[in-house]
């Protein structure tokens, strides 16, 4: 992805901001800095400790061929799973946060790391997300495999 040709992920995270084209300008004109989205509108996504988050991925990524966008900070404490709006108000998990509708994440522009999160899977354009079913199996795959203390936050 170069800066100066549009890029569909762009495009994607931006139309759940208040003010898309407001948006695509900034990660154009600065494409290290971060920018606050609204979640619930496009996606939900599903905050997990990085020492769970981060190995689930794996399992994940075995389960699909294409997994929804992925995001992690760069200390592997978060790891933050897009889903499809609605599945943060019904997840329950030890340690796990949802951001759902009424709250905000700061995203940084795919193909870029910025305040400190990186993009473990950026979104592909599409709309593509992950599978809350697939991503609870392999989170409790990777529970198991880690035990009681390890997974936990």
């Amino acid at each position: 992805m170069t800066d100066s040709t549009p890029s569909a992920a762009m495009k994607w995270l931006a139309s759940a901001a208040p003010d898309p084209g407001a948006c695509y300008r900034e990660w154009q004109r600065n494409p290290f800095r971060p920018v606050l989205l609204p979640a619930g509108k496009r996606w939900d996504v599903l905050l997990v400790p990085g020492r769970l988050g981060y190995p689930a991925f794996d399992p994940l990524t075995r389960r699909v061929d294409a997994p929804g966008p992925v995001l992690a900070d760069v200390g592997g404490t978060r790891t933050a799973f897009f889903v499809p709006p609605g599945t943060a108000d019904h997840w329950v998990g030890t340690g796990m946060r949802g951001a759902g509708l009424g709250t905000w994440i700061i995203v940084p522009r795919p193909g870029r790391a910025a305040d400190g999160m990186r993009w473990l899977v950026p979104p592909d354009g599409t709309g593509t997300l992950n599978d809350p079913a697939l991503l609870e199996q392999a989170l409790h795959e990777t529970a198991a495999r880690l035990g009681p203390e390890k997974g936990r936050s």
